[in-house]
């Protein structure tokens, strides 16, 4: 537990805007506006760069964070149930998608848990900008196969990149 919460006290935000610039979160945010006229669904992305340390001293997980913003930024909380929640927790290299009870019924849980596995890879390597790409294209993907476009939709959540 020290380890972690030494290296959460030592993430600091510039690090994170230096990993993942500006032109690179607007360059996110184009792609989850793209990606979200080829389905039906709602993608939201947050990158946060370390938690608070009596979270850590807790024992919040990423997945446990990542749990809490899907509540608290409402993703929960679309019209067809099809939210999804990529997180980015840039202290720990942790990426975890959160999917609403729409989606889980339609992907098995493993192919999100797949989907992390890969990106971690690309975390691991400082390829932020690469990863998440990547993982807003794979989302894309499952969200097109299961909640096909429809003309009637309107966005029910913002595009843009959540930095915290």
């Amino acid at each position: 537990m020290i380890g972690r919460l030494l290296k959460h006290l030592c993430a600091l935000p510039f690090m994170t805007a230096r990993a993942l610039p500006a032109h690179v979160l607007a360059e996110l945010e184009a792609a989850i506006a793209s990606s979200e006229r080829h389905h039906a669904g709602e993608l939201r992305l947050v990158v946060e760069h370390a938690l608070h340390p009596l979270a850590i001293i807790r024992g919040q997980s990423g997945r446990d964070r990542a749990v809490d913003l899907f509540s608290s930024l409402r993703i929960w909380d679309t019209e067809h149930n099809s939210g999804v929640l990529i997180y980015l927790l840039m202290a720990d290299h942790d990426i975890e998608i959160v999917v609403d009870r729409g989606v889980r019924a339609r992907v098995p849980d493993a192919r999100w848990a797949q989907l992390c596995r890969e990106l971690e890879v690309a975390l691991r390597e400082r390829r932020f900008h690469e990863g998440l790409l990547q993982a807003v294209a794979a989302v894309t993907a499952e969200l097109s196969a299961h909640f096909p476009a429809d003309d009637a939709k309107h966005n029910e959540l913002p595009d843009r990149v959540l930095s915290i």
